[in-house]
């Protein structure tokens, strides 16, 4: 549920709504939420000093059961990162 709504709030607001991404993962400390965007999205969905990304945490925030989650947002071309 979550990962539908931050996907739709996410294309909403961006010019390439097909390159879109939102994966769940889990961790100890809860879940991510891992938004992938275009390169040329990216600052459309991160806003002016970080607005914009702060009121999706809030949104998706709002609408989870518990407080173990987090919302990342990468751009497509940024390597995912590998857990050791």
């Amino acid at each position: 549920m979550l990962t539908d709504a931050l996907d739709h709030l996410v294309r909403g607001i961006v010019d390439h709504p097909d390159d879109v991404r939102v994966t769940t993962r889990r961790l100890r400390s809860g879940e991510v939420l891992e938004v992938r965007v275009h390169p040329e999205d990216l600052g459309r969905v991160i806003g002016r000093a970080g607005r914009t990304a702060k009121a999706l945490r809030t949104v998706v925030g709002a609408l989870a059961d518990d407080d173990g989650v987090r919302v990342d947002v990468v751009d497509v071309d940024r390597p995912r990162r590998r857990s050791a």
